[in-house]
């Protein structure tokens, strides 16, 4: 149960309530996910699959150019919460779906869900941009052509001077669209409201539950990341579960209102 509602205060925007939450809930949300993927797996896990695959591709296609493929590799964080859209609509119909029928659901929304991506895609744009710059400050170009270095160099003393930044710039970037993001494309999948208003939910429901968020988002990296480190295979289930998990998670922190919801 939500410890407690609170309605944020907006001259200029009407914002839903939100609800604080224990410390603990994204292990509730978790689960909640598992099992959507549980009754949903044709579909889930032919989505997961793909977005593996695509994943994979896109990645090994790029790692000629080291730091596109860095880039791509931790930005799937930034991009994710928009390819899972198809996910979130599984979960609120609670109903196994055709395999298109998700992505159908987008037109009843398509202008905010769209500028919501736009956003999104310009994000990971200019981290593609930082992330060329800061290989090009730190190796030699004779260094930065060989693709094959980066897997060794991460994990050596010598380039902590890389690796340090690298991170620490990436995470902030990565809590940042997560503060964005939390909930607002689960919102704007379920409710007429603009991507203003459904990004204003999500920083208030960062705001007022700042413990939980923190774990909800330690969790979503460090799946990701185990995810990515078999060559994307264990993300065609971690991603459908993260994503229905994030539905309910929505659920579970904005208030209900039959005025915005069909």
């Amino acid at each position: 149960m939500s410890t407690l509602s609170v309605k944020p205060h907006s001259h200029h925007i009407d914002l839903p309530a939100v609800h604080r939450v224990p410390t603990a809930r994204p292990f509730a949300w978790l689960r909640a996910g598992w099992d959507d993927f549980r009754r949903n797996w044709p579909v889930s896990l032919a989505y997961g699959v793909l977005f593996s695959v695509l994943g994979y591709l896109l990645v090994d296609q790029a790692w000629s150019r080291p730091h596109l493929a860095m880039a791509l590799t931790t930005g799937f964080l930034l991009f994710a919460p928009f390819l899972a859209i198809g996910f979130y609509d599984i979960s609120r119909r609670g109903e196994r779906p055709g395999l298109l029928r998700p992505f159908a659901s987008v037109r009843r929304n398509a202008t905010s869900i769209g500028m919501f991506a736009l956003l999104l895609a310009f994000i990971l744009s200019a981290w593609e941009r930082l992330s060329a710059i800061m290989v090009g400050l730190f190796f030699r170009n004779d260094i930065v052509t060989d693709g094959g270095f980066y897997l060794g160099l991460l994990f050596t003393p010598e380039h902590i001077g890389f690796v340090v930044p690298y991170v620490m710039f990436g995470g902030i970037l990565a809590l940042g669209v997560f503060a964005l993001s939390v909930v607002s494309l689960p919102m704007l999948m379920d409710r007429r409201v603009d991507f203003v208003t459904a990004i204003m939910t999500s920083l208030w429901v960062v705001r007022e539950n700042p413990l939980p968020m923190l774990v909800w988002a330690v969790l979503i990296g460090a799946l990701a990341f185990l995810g990515q480190l078999a060559w994307f295979i264990p993300l065609a289930v971690i991603f459908p579960i993260l994503g229905h998990a994030t539905w309910h998670a929505y659920r579970d922190l904005v208030e209900p209102s039959a005025r915005d919801t069909d």
